[in-house]
């Protein structure tokens, strides 16, 4: 529980009311909200669609949680705070509206709760979940005690939210519904930048903007911290350095940037080592548990925030080393023995083409020769659509590809490409199409062989395939 002298505090001259209603109380970043709020002493009711582990967890903590979206769920409710996906005819948030009730978007409120602390933030098209986690746990061992506001669930942490007296707050700056832009950081870390969410934006070149607008926004003697190897965040930094802002870039390829990671190798914990180097210094040796060059990115950029925050680098090195990952992120769910060989499931959140090599590369660097079958579920048509040609290439390293039909979130199917128009357009390995999740967890159990590794992929119910497989073949998680 949080201390009374942070309950005390105001945020933004304006006290957050005693009673908060949340709509998608069960997404990771709402209820990252009312875990916060119930540990600030707030009445805390909530709705979602579904029981989730995310809903369970606010229950335990004294949330009342409403099954559905009715009028009459907001009750005596202060203040609503809503999902971005929530539409603007959700009869909560017209019911709120018609009684007056104050209401706010979900990082309108992250903002109010961190308005008194020195923000570290993390933005990107892809690894802001992992980066954020690592920053996380560099800083609080470092005993700067943040509060952290995070996309997934950490092991290290124990959740989505850490809820430290500190004077620095850890968030990972979603740019969906420009959510970052609510945010004025002290330190801004930019992993990379590639066009996605474009069923929001609409061009590619609304969604940079937002990245520019957001990277404006950073305080006065404030820092930006790009990654040089994507050369969108690169062209950014580029821009805001040239416009007078303090910059700083890490990269695990670039000769030329301040951060730098140099002599990748692998290590017998399944990660890869190297030397960090600070403008051509070398400051020490990173040693990683997690695969992939990816996470060797993350791992760095995280570092330069938190060393720029006052950590010792020895202590943030010690903390990426112990780091165990983030759930659905290379999340190894189990293992079985099959003829004196293992077969591996792994589940990850990978839904944009350079998430899903990334993660396909990592298992390639972790297992070897080992055959890879990998099981994607598509997020969204327009994702589908407007990433196509980058779909066509990205599963070429796997061995067998399962796909299942789309998983359409916020969409209909008049927004762009299935499931199977998509399939049609991958020769390498040619897809096998599965309906359904029953489907895919009796063919894929059924017809794997040892010494396979099963990496299930996507930001859907795709999830529900690892255990479902796990169990097919009598293991345990």
């Amino acid at each position: 529980m949080i201390g009374l002298k942070a309950r005390q505090r105001a945020d933004n001259g304006e006290t957050i009311p005693k009673r908060v209603h949340l709509v998608g109380a069960g997404g990771v970043h709402m209820s990252a909200i009312g875990q916060i709020l119930l540990q600030r002493g707030h009445e805390v009711t909530g709705s979602d669609l579904s029981p989730s582990n995310y809903t369970r967890r606010l229950e335990q903590l004294g949330a009342t949680i409403l099954d559905g979206h009715h009028a009459e769920n907001v009750g005596s409710a202060q203040l609503v705070v809503t999902t971005a996906a929530a539409k603007p005819d959700n009869p909560e948030l017209v019911a709120a509206r018609e009684a007056g009730i104050p209401v706010m978007v979900r990082a309108e409120m992250v903002q109010r709760l961190i308005a008194d602390r020195e923000l570290l933030a993390v933005a990107g098209s892809h690894g802001k979940t992992t980066t954020t986690n690592m920053l996380a746990l560099m800083v609080e061992r470092g005993e700067l005690d943040p509060l952290v506001l995070l996309g997934g669930d950490s092991p290290d942490l124990g959740g989505n939210v850490r809820a430290g007296e500190g004077r620095h707050a850890v968030v990972e700056a979603d740019e969906y519904a420009e959510a970052f832009l609510q945010y004025a950081p002290r330190i801004a870390l930019v992993t990379n930048l590639e066009a996605d969410h474009l069923d929001y934006y609409g061009t590619e070149e609304r969604y940079r903007a937002a990245f520019a607008q957001f990277a404006s926004q950073v305080v006065t003697e404030g820092l930006l911290i790009v990654c040089a190897d994507s050369p969108g965040s690169a062209a950014l930094g580029a821009v805001q350095a040239a416009a007078g802002a303090h910059v700083e870039t890490y990269s695990v390829d670039a000769e030329d940037a301040t951060w730098r990671a140099r002599g990748l190798r692998a290590n017998d914990r399944g990660g890869l080592d190297c030397t960090v180097e600070l403008d051509g210094l070398e400051l020490g040796k990173l040693s990683l548990g997690v695969p992939g060059r990816h996470n060797v990115a993350n791992a760095l950029g995280a570092l330069a925030v938190a060393m720029r925050a006052g950590v010792d680098f020895h202590r943030a090195a010690a903390a990426a080393s112990d780091f165990r990952g983030t759930r659905r992120h290379f999340e190894v769910i189990g293992e079985v023995r099959r003829d004196g060989k293992p077969i591996t499931i792994v589940d990850d959140y990978a839904h944009h083409p350079t998430e899903v090599r990334a993660t396909v590369a990592a298992a390639r660097q972790r297992y070897g020769g080992r055959r890879l079958v990998g099981c994607f579920q598509p997020h969204t048509y327009s994702r589908t659509t407007y990433l196509l040609e980058e779909w066509r290439t990205c599963f070429e390293s796997l061995d067998v590809l399962y796909m299942l039909r789309t998983y359409a979130a916020r969409e209909t199917s008049e927004a762009g490409m299935g499931a199977e128009a998509l399939a049609a357009e991958i020769s390498s390995p040619a897809p096998i199409s599965v309906e359904s999740i029953a489907e895919a967890v009796s063919r894929i159990a059924g017809e794997l062989q040892p010494g396979d590794v099963l990496l299930t992929l996507g930001a859907g119910d795709v999830t529900e395939v690892a255990p479902g497989v796990l169990r097919e073949l009598g293991g345990r998680s």
